[in-house]
């Protein structure tokens, strides 16, 4: 039943350190990415895809870019992520209920 979302999960964390990278190294072009992150040049560029149809990057003449609501975004990632594992503790430690 988790399987999906633990792919999804996994699919998320890679979006995640593409976006993180570019925001340290911007601009910068998908085969420096995928050198640096140890990725297939074809999952760096289906990340990049993602990130800037979801307007967390943008395309430049020299690379990749962060915009600010990517900025934004990472600024506030880790409270995100402690309430996310916050839920699933809860699901963990949820009481049983006879069906």
């Amino acid at each position: 039943m988790l399987e999906k979302l633990k792919t999804e999960i996994e699919l998320l964390g890679r979006h995640l350190e593409v976006l993180r990278v570019v925001a340290a190294h911007q601009p910068i072009g998908i085969m420096k990415l995928a050198d640096i992150l140890g990725l297939p040049y074809h999952r760096v560029r289906y990340s990049l895809r993602v990130l800037e149809g979801m307007g967390y990057i943008r395309a430049s003449s020299s690379g990749a870019v962060a915009t600010e609501r990517a900025l934004e975004y990472l600024d506030g990632l880790d409270t995100e992520i402690d309430e996310m594992i916050e839920l699933l503790e809860g699901m963990r430690d949820a009481p049983s209920h006879n069906l």
